[in-house]
């Protein structure tokens, strides 16, 4: 059979990444390509068969490279597309005995399954090869003679031959990703927005503060060599194409050979990339090495505080690390993307902008990321700002020019400037912890509450436990925009380590919104990271990044303490117990245990429903070293277990939550409509004499006044708040409840 001669020009569709379409058309037309329509994410374009193959081999930013059959409109059913599909001469395509692939992206209204439009479309190239006497093609997934390209957007098909084969960002070199890939296309897009390609033939330098697994790096030295990123590929889509040409190839090959190896012993510029994680590093080693240019990256194991230019004298340099003139920083740091990343994210971006104005006075950098409120920490204005997709992320490149100064005088770890907002809040913390000095001091108390929302604009509730801190953003008023409350938000977490001297990953954010049913007991993360601190004599496990509250709610220290006082000697129940620490500071008695007063209580039971918590309790009672035989936990829903207890107690707790709707449960819990049975059925357990301590944290609750009838009643709200939570009178209301001395 005779090869098949394509034309002199063919038309191609080259895809790409979302936001760099401009970019592509403007690399087709500098290796011999006509560029026409611009697409989102595609860019056509005519070419001969050897310019198309010098597309495969060095574009840098195209995704895929593709072979137009036909461009149709008006394609809207199963068989308009097989029939348009049938229509093309496939014996110009597909050789005898060649296998096939379908990648159809898009839909209608008629068709909205891709593999069911794949297969439509492979039904017409089977259709139009049978009646012409030709076999059956086979289908081949993995490694198809013929991938075809099909995409249906709007009733318009483009159909045609892929002569990329494997998505062309796929250079080869990169199997150890670190933990935030950047595609290598996109990584080139960035280098190319930054200007690295002119900078680089001016032997320019280029420095990636946070190089995980070197990408950026990888490509940016590519670039620098003039290796096409793609000559390490061994096979592309068009080798099984009928219309191959294959001298033609091996030319377009054998010239990038010869380029890529003047381009190694010509190449001018240097690259250096620094990360903290040995395993980043290696994996960039790694990539470079399969990439042939590990001779034109220098690694080094390096915090982002520790960055610096390196000096000009060798003698002055303790890493022995040549003299960097001014060059390009480059780097895609962590985005964010979850609420409890920020306060170290915060710092870095911070710490970033600090430590590249300096050490690199006069240096351009250039920053990837999808949250620009972080971009705004590094403190630079940004001259040119670009819009692009990394992956399913809205994400912007930001371009910086440092400022010319003598950088090499600031301290490494020289403190950002703050804005006159942050400044105010920063000053608000240490107003408060100067109020609270004195009672801390007297009290002993290392956990408690510094800041609750004192400042409207910063919505947030601070607690201080030992050298760890646990923020909690509120929703924030509706006259205050999200971007300005983010703004605020960072601002807050900026500032929060430096004044508490903390270190920022001993900074846990949550977000506190309305809950309902379970979602107090649903984990917000399975970091398992708790740790011990101290109560009055109470030694109690909290965890600060699992779960939505702590392990304990500080609001209610004063009530936990008069427990401790009130139940020497007493049997005690803690309902809806929680993780125990009521019962904790029970079964120790007094704070300050004297020789008259050894211990608290003579034995107790915790009830609660969650297996979670109930754990949680056992775990604060055996670091306290209470006995389980006299101290029990039991897992039941309250009002059941109070229905059938048959045991009285001195002293009962009962704090249930504002509302539950658990599925364990048989009815909700709401603690405003049902506290009045809740309590008449502890009243039925409590023996002649004792008292029922009663409490919840429903802002606006109401007292049933039928309880006063019948008991004796003592609302004690306002004596169980210590002074760090005197701003939040309505944060929980207590009482004291006991028999009248004439009911039975």
């Amino acid at each position: 059979m005779n090869e098949v001669q394509p034309p002199d020009m063919l038309e191609f569709i080259a895809t790409c990444p979302k936001g760099i379409e401009l970019l592509l058309a403007e690399e087709l037309a500098s290796l011999g390509g006509e560029p026409g329509k611009t697409t989102v994410a595609g860019v056509h374009v005519r070419a001969s068969l050897e310019t198309a193959y010098r597309f495969c081999l060095w574009s840098r930013l195209a995704n895929r490279i593709v072979l137009c059959l036909v461009r149709k409109e008006g394609i809207e059913t199963a068989d308009e597309l097989r029939e348009a599909t049938a229509a093309i001469d496939w014996r110009n395509h597909l050789k005898p005995g060649g296998t096939l692939a379908v990648d159809f992206h898009g839909h209608s209204e008629a068709i909205r399954h891709t593999r069911f439009a794949a297969q439509t479309v492979k039904d017409g190239v089977v259709e139009r090869l049978v009646a012409e006497g030709r076999e059956r093609p086979d289908v081949d997934l993995q490694r198809p003679d013929l991938r075809l390209y099909a995409n249906l957007h709007r009733g318009r098909l483009t159909l045609g031959v892929d002569f990329s084969g494997d998505s062309l960002h796929r250079r080869g070199y990169r199997r150890d990703v670190g933990h935030a890939p950047l595609k290598e296309n996109l990584a080139a897009a960035l280098l190319v927005r930054a200007g690295w390609p002119a900078l680089s033939k001016q032997g320019a330098p280029l420095v990636d503060p946070l190089c995980g697994a070197g990408t950026l790096l990888i490509e940016a030295a590519l670039m620098a060599a003039d290796i096409a990123p793609n000559l390490a590929r061994e096979r592309f889509g068009f080798h099984g194409w009928a219309g191959h040409r294959a001298a033609v190839w091996q030319e377009v090959r054998r010239e990038a050979e010869v380029r890529a190896s003047i381009g190694r012993k010509r190449c001018r510029a240097r690259l250096f990339g620094f990360d903290e994680s040995p395993p980043a590093l290696a994996a960039a080693q790694a990539n470079a090495m399969r990439a042939g240019i590990p001779a034109l990256i220098e690694l080094h194991g390096a915090s982002l505080g520790e960055l610096v230019n390196l000096p000009d004298k060798p003698q002055d340099n303790p890493q022995g690390l040549p003299e960097i003139p001014r060059g390009l920083l480059i780097t895609n740091p962590p985005y964010g993307e979850r609420l409890g990343e920020l306060p170290e994210l915060v710092r870095l971006y911070g710490q970033l902008g600090e430590r590249v104005k300096a050490a690199f006075p006069g240096w351009q950098l250039a920053v990837i990321t999808a949250n620009p409120d972080l971009g705004h920490r590094i403190g630079l204005r940004a001259h040119k700002v670009y819009s692009l997709k990394n992956g399913p992320l809205d994400a912007r490149l930001l371009l910086m020019q440092v400022p010319e100064h003598v950088g090499a005088q600031a301290a490494p770890d020289a403190a950002p400037v703050r804005s006159e907002g942050a400044q105010m809040f920063a000053n608000r913390l240490i107003k408060n912890h100067k109020r609270l000095r004195k009672w801390l001091k007297q009290s002993g108390e290392r956990c408690y509450r510094l800041y609750d929302a004192d400042m409207p604009e910063y919505a947030l509730a601070i607690d201080v436990y030992d050298d760890r801190v646990h923020v909690q953003e509120y929703a924030p008023p509706k006259t205050i925009e999200p971007a300005q409350a983010q703004k605020r938000l960072f601002d807050a977490l900026s500032v929060i380590p430096k004044v508490l001297d903390i270190a920022p990953d001993n900074l846990v954010v949550k977000r506190r919104e309305r809950q309902s049913g379970k979602a107090q007991y649903r984990k917000q993360a399975t970091s398992g990271e708790r740790f011990e601190v101290r109560e009055g004599r109470a030694r109690l496990w909290v965890n600060l990044r699992d779960y939505l509250d702590t392990g304990l709610f500080l609001d209610h220290r004063p009530v936990r303490r008069m427990l401790g006082n009130m139940a020497v000697g007493k049997r005690f129940l803690n309902l809806f117990c929680y993780t125990g620490a009521a019962t904790v500071h029970a079964a120790l008695g007094p704070q300050k245990a004297d020789a008259e007063t050894p211990g608290g209580a003579s034995e107790s039971v915790s009830v609660d429903l969650s297996n979670t918590y109930l754990d949680w309790a056992r775990d604060n009672f055996a670091l306290n070293g209470l006995d389980p035989s006299r101290h029990r936990v039991v897992r039941d829903d309250c009002l059941r277990w109070l229905e059938t207890a048959g045991t009285e107690f001195d002293l009962i707790f009962l704090d249930p939550p504002t509302f539950s709707n658990s599925k364990k449960m048989a009815d909700t819990l709401d603690v405003q409509r049902d506290h009045g049975r809740l309590v008449r059925l502890a009243m039925a357990r409590l023996a002649p004499g004792g008292t029922l301590v009663f409490s919840n944290n429903q802002r606006r609750f109401q007292l049933d006044s039928e309880l006063t009838r019948f008991y004796e009643v003592e609302d004690i709200s306002a004596k169980t708040f210590d002074p760090d939570f005197k701003r939040r009178p309505s944060l929980h209301h207590c009482f004291l409840i006991r028999h009248r001395e004439t009911s039975a």
